[in-house]
């Protein structure tokens, strides 16, 4: 602003001294004028004096530079000029002096002369002896005058120019001054300028304005980054050139940064070569998906374009940990291709010995040996049916009725059960504790004691023996269902409750099951907020323990 008012005043300064200069001009151009008619007439009184006293000879002694005598006779005829020859001279009567000074004795006047070639100032005055005498001048042009003022005008333009810039550069620091000591936090209370108060207001309105929506915006921004930092998804905001602008606490725990990592290039810190395309898809404006496993948790990147008005002005990445949709994704399609072999397993039986039947291909004794296969498979394809129905119900962790049931009486019935089953096994089950009321499905509480005696009666030993203990403890009910069959070994504990997988298929097959029962007892007891534990070695037997 300094600069501005400073060249603003040079300028002026300038402009006015400039326009002095030619005022000036004028008047002296104007002075110079009168004073050469002054001169001339003067000069024309003495030159009249000499001719009339000695004549033309006066001519002979008269030497001028500046002035031009003429002797003109009455007639008008040209006796003498000092700067032409006479007799080749046009006849002056018509000139508006000569007429002047035949008629009035005097006579002057100023114009063109096409002799001299130049603007002339003309006096004249009548002899005694009839003739007009003549004095003419040029006249002074402004160039002229020009250069004889040059030296003049320019040490005046010098000296204007360094007190011009003296003065502008002292008064633009006195205007600034005030303006540069102004208190922005009240601007009413500032000692400046009058003209200055309506501007002052409207900056104190606009500051007042700004401030507010300053605030707005800073409590917006702490809203948004609250709102993001209590995503469980990871976000990150990039501008149209790659560069972070926003990021919260799950991206940054995703990517292993901090705060530090707003401002800079997003490719920097994750070099991932498929995020890098798909950035750049992003930024052409097309939609971008992509799956990757970072520290062995499955990530899914949502990458879209941020748009304003058509024109693309950076990207947003949105980050989920699909590592459990990625596994329940996997074990539905394990599952789904399990259930298809397992019930068409059964089905190709009951199909192969009805076709047996149907043909007359079986020798009449072992028709109740087919009979009785079709009916042991559809048995088993009904409990495999059940066993999926029970799985998706629990599956959907449906809220049902829940009644207080006593775990004890559950546990005697599943005994009295399977009291056959372990007959024909030759194992001996037995059941020890006491009354331990639950809140809980009847239904599912019988089948997590049921697959779990069932599984213990199967994998046992001939002679072998199922202990199952039933205890309240700490306001907790624990059962224990213990064998000294065949045991698990410990690369398979981990999985044996998922859904058909089974430790020895060729075993699993010789003692039957839907290979479906230890995930039921899985998710039973996590639909009544139970825990279970598996304690196996293998040739010594197992140890399942749960806890409600």
């Amino acid at each position: 602003m300094t600069k501005k008012i400073f060249r603003s005043i040079i300028l002026s300064s300038m402009v006015v001294l400039i326009t002095s200069l030619f005022v000036a001009s004028s008047f002296l151009y104007n002075y110079f004028n009168k004073s050469q008619v002054t001169r001339l007439k003067e000069e024309l009184s003495i030159v009249a004096v000499n001719v009339e006293k000695y004549g033309e000879e006066y001519f002979d002694s008269f030497k001028s530079s500046i002035f031009r005598l003429t002797l003109v006779a009455h007639d008008g005829v040209v006796l003498y000029d000092s700067k032409a020859k006479a007799n080749e001279m046009e006849n002056h009567l018509d000139r508006k002096e000569i007429d002047q000074a035949l008629k009035t004795g005097k006579g002057s006047s100023a114009r063109y002369s096409e002799t001299l070639g130049k603007k002339t100032f003309y006096e004249a005055v009548l002899l005694e002896n009839g003739n007009v005498l003549r004095i003419a001048i040029n006249q002074l042009t402004v160039t002229a005058l020009l250069v004889i003022m040059t030296p003049a005008i320019f040490v005046i333009v010098i000296i204007a120019l360094v007190l011009a810039l003296v003065m502008a550069n002292k008064m633009a620091k006195n205007i600034v001054k005030p303006l540069n000591e102004l208190d922005v936090e009240n601007l009413l209370e500032n000692d400046t300028y009058e003209e200055l108060a309506p501007m002052l207001n409207k900056i104190r309105r606009q500051n007042r304005k700004i401030n507010n929506q300053i605030q707005e915006l800073k409590q917006k921004s702490d809203e948004f980054e609250q709102i993001t930092n209590a995503m469980n998804e990871g976000l990150v905001l990039l501008n149209k050139n790659g560069v972070v602008v926003s990021i919260n606490d799950a991206a940054k725990k995703l990517f292993g940064v901090d705060d530090s990592f707003i401002g800079r290039d997003f490719l920097t810190v994750d070099r991932s070569i498929n995020m890098s395309k798909a950035i750049k898809k992003a930024m052409e404006g097309k939609h971008s998906e992509l799956r990757e496993e970072r520290d062995g948790i499955e990530y899914q990147f949502i990458i879209n374009r941020i748009e304003l008005e058509g024109n693309t002005e950076g990207v947003v990445i949105l980050s989920f940990d699909i590592t459990e949709k990625a596994f329940a994704e996997r074990n539905r399609k394990e599952f789904t291709a399990n259930v298809s072999h397992e019930l068409k397993t059964p089905l190709q039986s009951i199909i192969g010995s009805a076709e047996l039947l149907e043909n007359d291909l079986v020798k009449p004794e072992d028709t109740k040996k087919f009979i009785d296969n079709i009916k042991k498979e559809a048995t088993r394809l009904v409990s495999l049916i059940n066993d999926i129905i029970d799985l998706s119900q629990l599956d959907e962790n449906s809220e049902l009725n829940k009644e207080t049931v006593d775990l004890y009486k559950i546990t005697k019935e599943v005994v009295e059960a399977l009291t056959l089953l372990a007959q024909q096994k030759e194992v001996e089950i037995e059941v020890e504790g006491e009354s331990c009321e639950i809140k809980g499905i009847k239904r599912y509480l019988y089948e997590i004691v049921y697959n779990l005696c069932d599984n213990a009666i199967r994998y046992s030993k001939k002679g072998g023996k199922v202990n199952v203990k039933l205890k309240n403890k700490g306001g907790n009910i624990i059962l224990e269902v213990k064998d000294n069959g065949i045991g698990i070994a410990s690369e398979h504990q981990s999985r044996v409750f998922e859904r058909f997988y089974r430790v020895d298929k060729s075993h699993s097959k010789e003692t039957g099951g839907t290979g479906l029962g230890l995930s039921i007892v899985k998710n039973a007891v996590a639909y009544h907020g139970g825990k279970i534990k598996i304690d196996s070695k293998v040739g010594k037997g197992t140890t399942i323990t749960i806890t409600f």
